[in-house]
């Protein structure tokens, strides 16, 4: 189009070219349309549980989700950094993450425990400066999440003989980053903060196919290799030196939701140190416990505990399973 095309004639050649969904519908699609409004408008006068209409104080997913992606490069500050790092300009790096990291968090979790105060299902009190405070606290756990990450990063280092190097599990390993998520997603749940752990546990499990409850207990120098379809149940405990494969569930036997409960039942498996479970196997119950040492083989289905040193292969029938 010429330079000296008049602006009317540059307007009009461009509603000609627009498709025919960004223009004025028809009056009978309005009407149809303006129907279809007031439908969904009046499915709100209803008493369903996602209405929330005066729920102003829900949190934002994308914020969350931007406060954990200024933590990632506070953990892995020499992998995101954008300019050359050094002792001099370290703590200035950190800062632009961590000020408006806190300025987002707080204000998230100060939404979540706003809503629950409002909630049918009202949480325990908290004090006022509750979402202040405990974004500090996970800020002063960062050093040792970062120890405990760097354990994580080595056990995948040391565990997996295709790794060339710490910086490629660091920048391309999925579990690293599910992991990650969740050792900060654990903190947050261990200091009572409503939604957002979960908020974070199932944007990890969106991005790597791998699901870790916030309320796992996981111990140090955890491994998953591969990691695709990896389902860690909210009670599961896990010990030092474990190294699991994809498709591994560690989850509950079949039962009733107690809605009341203070604090969750033990629903999920135990996991001893130094344990390896291969792809596809099913670990089930609360009382399940399997030994130090073991190993159990790929697509195995255990509901009954295994004492430390087992080797289950194959299919086990019941008279064979221990316990």
């Amino acid at each position: 189009m010429s330079p000296h095309t008049s602006m009317a004639a540059q307007k009009s050649a461009l509603a000609t070219a627009a498709p025919h969904n960004m223009q004025d519908p028809p009056s009978s699609h309005t009407r149809d349309l303006e129907g279809a409004i007031d439908a969904v408008t009046a499915s709100y006068e209803g008493q369903l549980e996602i209405n929330n209409l005066e729920s102003a104080a829900l949190p934002n997913k994308r914020a969350v989700i931007e406060a954990f992606n200024h933590l990632v490069p506070v953990i892995y500050m020499g992998f995101y950094s954008r300019r050359g790092l050094d002792r001099h300009n370290l703590r200035y790096s950190i800062s632009e993450h961590l000020y408006p990291c806190h300025t987002v968090l707080s204000d998230q979790i100060h939404r979540t425990v706003n809503y629950e105060e409002h909630s049918p299902r009202r949480g325990p009190e908290r004090p006022p400066n509750f979402h202040h405070d405990v974004v500090l606290r996970l800020f002063r756990k960062l050093p040792d999440l970062r120890r405990q990450l760097n354990g994580d990063v080595l056990a995948a280092y040391e565990g997996d003989p295709a790794a060339a190097s710490v910086e490629e599990i660091v920048f391309s390993y999925p579990a690293i980053r599910a992991i990650t998520a969740y050792r900060i997603a654990h903190v947050l749940n261990n200091e009572g903060v409503p939604l957002i752990p979960r908020i974070l546990s199932e944007y990890a499990h969106s991005e790597t196919g791998i699901d870790i409850h916030a309320g796992a207990r996981i111990g140090e120098n955890f491994f998953i290799d591969h990691g695709t379809g990896v389902v860690i149940g909210e009670t599961t405990i896990i010990g030092n030196n474990v190294k699991i494969y994809q498709g591994v569930t560690l989850g509950a036997l079949s039962s009733p939701r107690t809605r009341d409960a203070v604090s969750p039942f033990k629903r999920h498996p135990t996991i001893e140190d130094n344990v390896t479970i291969y792809a596809g196997a099913t670990i089930l119950g609360g009382d399940t416990v399997i030994g130090a040492g073991s190993v159990v083989g790929g697509n195995v289905w255990i509901v009954k505990s295994i004492p430390p040193g087992s080797k289950i292969f194959g299919r086990p029938r019941e008279e064979e399973m221990p316990g």
